[in-house]
């Protein structure tokens, strides 16, 4: 298990694929680990892509800081991370609270990067995301891992991805208890504390950048992910159908292709964002559609109505 070091902390990761393919950095949410993007690193790796994964600070087998944590240090565990990979092509998309630190590193570096992927995203705190942070870091604080968990859980994914695991939940949440401590989650929380908004500072972001939004995501609604697309100048904005915030988890092989596609366009010369809006497919491999004109694509996808 190799890691990386920064100032007196160490940062676990993960190299898999061909030490001279393209490769893909996938950063973690919050409450997340290294081992949750398995299924995308077979993915991706059988499409002739080098992967890397690591646990943040405060994660998984990295270091867990008893103080606070500042999103500048992620940063710089990502950009070690990525100056392991050498000089060919490298592709960076992250996940909620990852798809924040890649925003970051792409303000930061952005001429390292190929391409862009910022899901279920956000690069600033409206007032709701803003009392929702604050209700889940009391949850944490007064009823634990376990009560953050529940009240995750429904918010992050369908019922069609509950309904299955309902009677098990004590062995999927079990994982979590395992590698998230209650005090460095915490410590990740509160990171916030003193966050300033990134949207000035989004269009610095030249590098090609394909968004990912699930349809009915309330944490990080569309309006969020319609100000990435409006301030960085070479994106397009792809809304998962019937997804909400950890579609990565419920449809990985989609997600996974929908990645792929993307790296293989711009390393193509194929790619042209244009702040374009797409509906994605329900299944892997199917074609990307337009949003349909006239309709307004911070709601959710029109559809019609099923006949009597």
């Amino acid at each position: 298990m190799p890691f990386l070091t920064h100032g007196s902390y160490r940062i676990r990761y993960e190299l898999d694929g061909p030490a001279d393919a393209p490769a893909y950095v996938l950063v973690n949410g919050l409450t997340q680990y290294a081992e949750l993007w398995t299924a995308y690193r077979d993915a991706l790796v059988a499409r002739r892509f080098r992967v890397a994964t690591f646990d943040l600070l405060g994660q998984g087998a990295s270091d867990k800081p008893t103080l606070f944590i500042d999103q500048d240090d992620q940063v710089e565990a990502l950009r070690l991370l990525i100056d392991e990979l050498g000089d060919g092509p490298v592709f960076l998309s992250g996940i909620s609270f990852g798809g924040l630190i890649a925003l970051r590193y792409a303000i930061a570096h952005g001429t390292r990067l190929a391409g862009l992927v910022p899901m279920s995203c956000f690069a600033e705190l409206p007032p709701q995301l803003f009392l929702l942070g604050n209700a889940l870091r009391n949850a944490l604080v007064l009823g634990g891992t376990s009560y953050l968990q529940d009240l995750l859980l429904p918010m992050n994914v369908s019922d069609q991805w509950l309904g299955p695991v309902l009677d098990k939940l004590d062995q999927v949440k079990r994982q979590g208890w395992l590698v998230n401590d209650v005090y460095a989650l915490q410590n990740l929380m509160e990171s916030f504390l003193d966050f300033q908004p990134l949207t000035p500072q989004l269009s610095s972001i030249t590098t090609p950048t394909m968004i990912l939004n699930g349809e009915f995501d309330f944490l990080t609604p569309r309006a969020l992910h319609e100000t990435l697309r409006v301030q960085i100048p070479d994106s397009s904005l792809v809304i998962i159908p019937r997804a909400y915030h950890a579609f990565t988890l419920e449809k990985p092989a989609l997600t996974a292709d929908l990645l792929a596609r993307f790296a293989e366009d711009v390393m193509a010369g194929r790619w042209q964002g244009n702040k374009a809006v797409w509906i994605a497919p329900d299944d892997a491999g199917g074609a990307l559609i337009p949003f349909p004109s006239g309709f307004d694509h911070l709601r959710a996808i029109p559809v019609q109505g099923a006949t009597p």
